[in-house]
């Protein structure tokens, strides 16, 4: 594929494994792959809500000009983010990738989608339309600061994110 970026979170944290500064980050290994591309990379931008995907709805049917977007939905296990439809407006609108701390469902239509996907887990459970979330703010993933601008790296081997670009 000429759209796979080259890079190996392996080799990223090799080459940063003494950055203390915070700018260099490792999200834990929770999150399983559900989209068809297994490597992406792009700029963060971020949406946070719980059980409610109408920001992430709202920012995937956006152009995604290669960006990643990154939800804080608190870690629930009890309502799907994204399902078939989002994730093929991910796909069609140009996002790299979209990392999910919550759930997706639909996987058998997600897992054809030209984007990165990744989430804690699948949940057939739609979500309810109570309030908008937050976009564009600081979030906390599985115990990981990401700022809106950062940029993560997602592969095979896991997801890192850091404060500035790390390939060309």
């Amino acid at each position: 594929m000429s759209d796979t970026p080259s890079f190996a979170t392996c080799d990223l944290c090799d080459a940063h494994k003494g950055d203390d500064s915070g700018a260099f980050r490792v999200l834990p290994p929770v999150f399983r792959e559900f989209g068809a591309k297994p490597r992406f990379a792009g700029p963060v931008v971020t949406v946070k809500c719980f059980e409610d995907n109408t920001p992430v709805k709202r920012a995937l049917e956006g152009p995604g000009e290669g960006r990643v977007l990154v939800v804080d939905g608190g870690g629930s296990l009890r309502r799907a983010l994204v399902g078939g439809n989002i994730g093929a407006a991910a796909a069609r609108n140009g996002w790299a990738g979209v990392v999910i701390d919550g759930c997706v469902r639909d996987v058998a239509e997600l897992l054809v989608c030209e984007v990165g996907l990744r989430a804690l887990a699948s949940m057939p459970l739609p979500t309810e339309r109570k309030a908008d979330g937050q976009t564009g703010v600081v979030v906390q993933i599985q115990g990981v600061w990401v700022r809106p601008g950062d940029w993560l790296y997602a592969d095979e081997d896991g997801i890192v994110v850091s404060a500035t670009a790390l390939h060309g």
